[in-house]
């Protein structure tokens, strides 16, 4: 379930406790928990609704001036049902946050990512990428994700989409533009290349695009 900035703002400070969707079927379940990008909440219930039975209060909770706004920034099919999704707002942390926090990393834990990381590169159509990826965003925090896609030699939607993989093992932090390793990415990294002190090269594609860029701007 996606949230626009307007949304994540709103439900950050409590005046957006209500969203309306246009779906051929649900995309919510009530009881269950969901990232926002900015909070965690918590679905109460999700009902289909006549749009033009949406009240003003409801359009308010959505982050509206009234419900003819609302309705006309809907989107999907125009005889896709309106869903009304009702959540609450929770003060946990969002639980990748705290795994990506968590720098103590034993045997096991390394040990586990290395599978889970396998698994990724085995499923991958393009091959092994994990690794590449990491030491991309350990060379080069706060850059574009099309600048490091380019650099790898990948297409930035794909190349966006294993990063979220990533996040969801506590190894990288989005930014406001970019990434970078998480406390349990660096550790992981560090851990895996032998010397706790060293962190780890970047591909030779990234270390050529830093000479040239070193280069153009002198």
């Amino acid at each position: 379930m996606l949230f626009e900035r307007r949304l994540r703002e709103g439900i950050a400070d409590g005046s957006v406790t209500v969203m309306f969707r246009r779906w051929r079927r649900p995309a919510a379940v009530a009881g269950r928990r969901y990232r926002t990008g900015r909070s965690m909440i918590e679905v109460e219930s999700v009902t289909v609704v006549d749009p033009a039975a949406i009240t003003a209060v409801d359009a308010r909770r959505a982050g509206y001036a009234d419900p003819a706004r609302l309705v006309a920034d809907l989107t999907g099919e125009p005889d896709w049902p309106v869903h009304r999704i009702a959540f609450r707002r929770l003060d946990d942390p969002d639980p990748r946050d705290v795994l990506a926090a968590d720098a103590r990393l034993t045997e096991a834990d390394v040990a586990e990512l290395d599978a889970r990381l396998a698994r990724l590169d085995r499923a991958s159509p393009t091959g092994p990428w994990t690794a590449a990826t990491l030491a991309a965003i350990a060379a080069r925090p706060g850059t574009r994700a099309g600048d490091l896609a380019a650099a790898l030699g990948r297409e930035r939607a794909p190349f966006k989409v294993d990063v979220r993989k990533l996040k969801a093992l506590g190894l990288t932090q989005s930014l406001e533009v970019g990434y970078r390793l998480s406390p349990r990415g660096t550790a992981y990294l560090r851990h895996t290349s032998g010397d706790p002190d060293r962190p780890p090269a970047p591909p030779a594609a990234l270390r050529h695009r830093a000479s040239a860029d070193t280069v153009t701007h002198r």
